[in-house]
């Protein structure tokens, strides 16, 4: 087990543009839900034919309808296929892990709404392949290709990616993980490779992995396995900081930690715990109450997860327009698909916006109601949005940067502790 467990930083892309429209149909696309307000993105039935092939058309299947996410173009209200612009394909934080014998190193994005670790490699053509660091097996001493199995991730836009698996060691927060399985890119669509990360370090449960024919562990669980990590502290936990936090105690610090809690951001305070229903492979947790102001909104029946892999929270439509009820000047715009309300407005006048976490609520930072520049008019894209036809909030970096997030997987719980941050920036979008 080893002794010199470490923060891993997560470190700011300054290259991340922010767009609330892009990051919404980034959404749209990883939990392929139907949107059920107005706007120019829809999830639509595409055929799909399989069979021979003759003179151009094709015989001896029956027509595949595929539910695809589809644009609305011009007047005639025709629906397109959604362009990759259109989608936000960068990371806005980073984390670094090393992989292989010597290691090499990349800048992951670590998920907790996914399971799978994959990475470039070098069987990608190298037009994809540029400015990215790329893993090479045959560089690595201590690779083993893993015959037959293969892996795919696909999008409701229809960009994916897939390739091979092979194990290897990967290094991250001061602990190596033996025989760890690795996700070499083969393919991958153009969208994946304009961004500057190199890959996805999943951190939802192994349920959910895409590895065929039998899906592989994830690092925590071999982590937990390996004994890498001390059987009192089977967890890993999330301290998500703002690059706006700069001048705050805390500098705007942000970082993992596996198999343990970081003492300094607990800050003596006693986290609060919730079990997690696992069974879809999320860290799903009871969210049967939300604040929004002084007002109290029951949510019978109410789930939610927490996923460091999204930058909104999404929630269900009579909360979001409660939420945006309580910001004078905000609007719905069909146009962005989504709530605007002016970025000049006082911190005085936002609401404190606050999800249940099994029976304790835990409120969004008011500066993280405010998302990125909606473009016009002095409006700003709000950090909170429409879950669609989800059954469940998904929980995103809005509002876990307003806690300490503990995943504890060997108890299957996940804990809370507010996050303070004297200064609220609404403002800086």
């Amino acid at each position: 087990m080893a002794n010199n467990l470490t923060r891993v930083i997560r470190e700011h892309n300054p290259k991340y543009h922010r767009s609330g429209p892009k990051s919404y149909v980034f959404l749209l696309n990883k939990y392929k839900f139907s949107p059920t307000k107005p706007g120019p993105y829809v999830l639509g039935g595409k055929v799909q034919q399989k069979g021979k092939h003759a003179m151009g058309r094709i015989f001896g299947r029956k027509a595949h309808v595929q539910r695809v996410l589809q644009k609305k173009s011009g007047a005639d209200g025709q629906h397109i296929d959604v362009p990759a612009e259109d989608q936000q394909n960068d990371s806005l934080y980073l984390s670094t892990v090393t992989i292989g014998t010597p290691p090499q190193t990349f800048k992951l994005d670590f998920d907790t709404g996914s399971a799978d670790l994959w990475v470039f490699s070098t069987a990608l053509a190298k037009s994809l392949t540029q400015g990215h660091n790329v893993y090479d097996p045959k560089k690595s001493s201590t690779f083993k290709d893993t015959s037959g199995s293969t892996w795919k991730i696909s999008y409701g836009d229809g960009s994916n990616a897939s390739g091979t698996v092979g194990t290897d060691n990967i290094t991250i927060g001061g602990l190596t993980i033996e025989h760890q399985s690795i996700e070499l890119a083969k393919t991958l669509s153009t969208s994946f490779a304009s961004g500057v990360g190199d890959g996805l370090l999943g951190l939802a449960y192994g349920t959910i992995n895409t590895v065929r024919p039998k899906p592989v562990a994830t690092p925590v669980e071999n982590m937990i396995v390996q004994k890498d990590i001390p059987q009192t502290s089977e967890l890993f936990t999330a301290y998500l900081g703002s690059y706006k936090d700069k001048s705050d105690p805390d500098h705007g610090a942000s970082f993992y930690t596996f198999g343990y809690i970081d003492q300094k951001a607990l800050a003596g305070r006693t986290p609060y715990y919730t079990p997690i229903d696992s069974s879809n492979g999320f860290w799903q947790f009871k969210s049967t109450t939300a604040s929004v102001g002084s007002k109290k909104i029951q949510r019978t029946g109410n789930t939610a997860i927490a996923d460091t892999g999204t930058t909104l929270a999404l929630v269900d439509d009579n909360l979001c327009q409660a939420i945006y009820d309580a910001i004078p000047g905000a609007k719905y715009d069909e146009q962005q698909q989504g709530y605007l309300f002016p970025t000049n407005t006082p911190v005085d006048q936002l609401p404190i916006v606050a999800f249940d976490v099994g029976g304790k609520e835990f409120a969004v930072q008011k500066e993280d109601l405010a998302f990125a520049d909606a473009g016009h008019n002095g409006m700003t894209y709000g950090g909170i949005q429409s879950r669609g036809d989800l059954p469940f909030d998904i929980l995103g970096d809005t509002w876990l940067k307003g806690i300490y997030a503990i995943f504890d997987q060997g108890n299957n719980r996940f804990g809370a502790v507010v996050r303070e941050d004297p200064t609220q920036n609404p403002s800086d979008v």
